[in-house]
């Protein structure tokens, strides 16, 4: 083979590595990963029951293909039982971009009960262990303040008060809101924005949220959609690098 052919033959195998087509392929991306961790407000739900989350709704909201929203959210958890079982360590395991946090309706509960945590302490000190080992594999960890449990009192206004003193939402609301600050994580403030929507609503049409009569914490699909815009109006702005990965509004 003389050299003229030899250069002949590789400037064609050039041209073959850098056909559009071979490009094209270079320029696919892996879809964004991001990992739902909470309780029953926000986990999936089979679709012959009443219940749903939040977690189930907010994929709809990127563009197809960009995002993969992997929830883990599980009903009954708590900061506490969330680890104690293992489940934290599956969400590590599947190699988030994001992780999405939101506990505190467990955690509230009587201190009797296995999954309670207190406010101003294990409840903290647990949130701050989700934010170190989310950042420890890489992942950015934003957190989520529980959602207001629609309870109103007679002039139409939420009512947080919840025996014994310091089991209120409010408390682990505000307690999260403390440890963002601490750890320079995002935040966003689903107990405030719930809030507003449930008094603008007013008792009767907040009802209408309801996966059945009379529970004022869990959600049909009406609800659950509610709380997933309410938690996509703030991503972006505590997130602006999700931006780019969002459906045209």
């Amino acid at each position: 083979m003389n050299r003229f052919s030899f250069l002949n033959i590789f400037a064609l195998f050039l041209a073959v590595l850098l056909t559009p087509t071979s490009r094209a392929s270079d320029a696919v991306q892996t879809p964004v990963r991001i990992v739902i961790v909470g309780d029953s407000t926000v986990c999936d739900y089979p679709a012959a029951h009443t219940n749903r989350g939040w977690g189930q709704y907010i994929g709809e909201h990127f563009k197809d293909g960009s995002v993969k929203v992997i929830n883990l959210a599980a009903a009954g958890r708590s900061t506490k039982t969330f680890i104690q079982e293992g489940r934290w360590k599956t969400a590590l395991g599947e190699q988030p971009d994001y992780v999405l946090i939101q506990f505190g309706h467990n955690d509230s509960h009587a201190p009797n009960l296995p999954e309670a945590t207190d406010a101003a302490t294990d409840y903290k000190d647990n949130l701050r262990r989700y934010i170190d080992e989310s950042r420890a594999i890489g992942a950015t960890p934003i957190l989520v303040t529980p959602m207001v449990r629609r309870s109103f009192d007679a002039a139409g206004k939420i009512t947080d008060s919840q025996p014994p003193p310091g089991r209120n939402l409010s408390s682990y609301a505000n307690a999260m809101k403390e440890v963002a600050n601490e750890q320079k994580v995002s935040v966003i403030d689903l107990y405030a924005s719930s809030k507003e929507l449930a008094e603008k609503l007013g008792p009767v049409s907040s009802a209408a949220m309801a996966n059945k009569k009379g529970d004022n914490t869990h959600f049909n699909e009406k609800g659950a959609r509610a709380m997933a815009d309410l938690v996509m109006e703030e991503l972006p702005a505590v997130e602006p690098k999700l931006k780019e990965y969002l459906k045209t509004p």
